[in-house]
């Protein structure tokens, strides 16, 4: 689909933003350290062949002399037989200097020991685990931005920038998974929270999965995109794929283009004519009338070359409407007369498509009542599509969380339940 590609684009290029962003938390980052070297010169006992380089680090740092700065620390570490607390100030001047010069491995190196130092709280490792992460990605090393970001995150590191680094690190690299569980477990504590999924992490998601080639999975993304985004591209994904599952049924066909007419997903006047014929073939020539008038006042028929054909099809579904209509109360008769209600429920959901909801509703609830029915889950999900025609988008969530069909109409049921929410 075409909105993958624009959305993956659109992905890069928030990655390439944080980019940015981070060069100026690493620049803030190795300052920061720099001045809490500093500081800490003055309480412990520093020879001078050693703290004059450093002292010398120090300024060329505040200068942006990055590169400088670190053959400076060099002098410093070739003294030699350095103490403990010499080797701590020689690799936090080390991180400075390299987080400003970009060069991740000397400064991985030298916040391992720093680590381990003993001499650092755990507030002031996460934010120099932040410049790692960041000097990574901004490298294009994909394998240190997981490896800092991951060690952030478990480390108890909260800020959400670095775990969109993590993630962006993780699809670029080709960790699919990795960065599909990431991004399936923000999207559920930030629905819990009861906050909206940026779209953009939503895409990347649905993208995730469709390199790994899970289906659940991408059907879950894009029924979160539509809950979110009801954008008409998502949704005629979403029911593309529907009708492409080995255990669909072809009975919903007339099913699954009433949900691609309810969220504007129909645009072909071939489509307008099928579905119109559906219909009146399923005994519902109100629903075909609506669907054709839909199509001419979308300006899809009645134009061209095929014109005619549209007003033969469209004669003939108004000569049914007026046989149906002659026919009803006769029909609502025998319905009632019947042993079992599936006469009742058509009839019902008929008069609900056309225009008389609150009757039409009524039968079909007597004739679920009645029982006998030849498909229970299908009349249910029907009935929730009712609910949903009339208005009563509450009531359709509820009934339609009740069917359980595995041949299609449960998931007909999931997805006009978000279109009933919706409305």
């Amino acid at each position: 689909m075409p909105w993958m590609n624009a959305q993956d684009r659109r992905g890069a290029g928030s990655a390439r933003v944080t980019s940015f962003q981070w060069r100026r938390v690493a620049s803030i980052a190795a300052f920061a350290v720099v001045f809490a070297a500093a500081g800490a010169m003055a309480a412990d006992t520093v020879r001078p062949d050693i703290g004059k380089p450093l002292q010398s680090a120090q300024d060329l740092i505040k200068k942006g002399k990055y590169r400088e700065a670190l053959g400076q620390i060099e002098s410093a570490d070739k003294v030699g037989s350095q103490s403990p607390y010499e080797n701590y100030l020689i690799e936090r001047m080390r991180l400075a200097a390299a987080s400003g010069a970009g060069d991740i491995n000397a400064a991985s190196k030298a916040y391992e020991v720093i680590a381990s130092s003993g001499r650092v709280a755990g507030a002031e490792k996460l934010k120099m685990l932040e410049s790692l992460t960041g000097m990574a990605y901004r490298a294009k090393d994909y394998g240190k931005t997981m490896q800092w970001g991951q060690r952030y995150l478990s480390d108890g590191g909260n800020n959400a920038s670095i775990r969109t680094l993590l993630i962006q690190a993780q699809y670029l690299s080709g960790d699919f998974a990795g960065a599909a569980k990431q991004l399936t477990a923000e999207v559920q504590a930030t629905e819990k929270a009861g906050r909206v999924p940026d779209e953009d992490r939503l895409t990347l998601l649905f993208n995730s999965a469709q390199k790994l080639g899970d289906a659940d999975l991408t059907v879950y993304a894009i029924e979160r995109l539509i809950t979110h985004y009801p954008k008409k591209a998502y949704w005629a994904d979403l029911l593309s794929r529907l009708q492409r599952k080995q255990s669909f049924s072809d009975r919903f066909a007339l099913d699954v283009y009433r949900l691609s007419l309810a969220t504007s997903v129909i645009e072909r006047a071939s489509d307008y004519m099928e579905m119109a014929q559906l219909a009146v073939q399923a005994g519902f020539p109100a629903e075909g009338k609506s669907v054709l008038d839909k199509g001419y006042a979308a300006g899809v028929l009645g134009v061209g070359d095929q014109a005619g054909r549209h007003q033969r099809l469209r004669d003939l579904v108004n000569k049914r409407l007026e046989e149906k209509n002659a026919a009803m109360a006769g029909d609502e008769a025998q319905a009632k007369a019947a042993k079992d209600g599936n006469a009742l429920v058509e009839v019902g959901y008929n008069l609900v498509v056309s225009g008389q909801g609150a009757k039409g509703l009524d039968l079909m609830q007597q004739g679920i009542s009645k029982g006998g029915l030849k498909r229970p889950d299908d009349v249910q999900l029907h009935l929730g599509i009712a609910q949903a025609i009339a208005g009563q988008g509450a009531k359709a969530q509820t009934t339609l969380r009740g069917v359980k069909g595995k041949d299609g109409s449960a998931d007909l049921a999931r997805l006009w339940a978000l279109q009933a929410r919706k409305k």
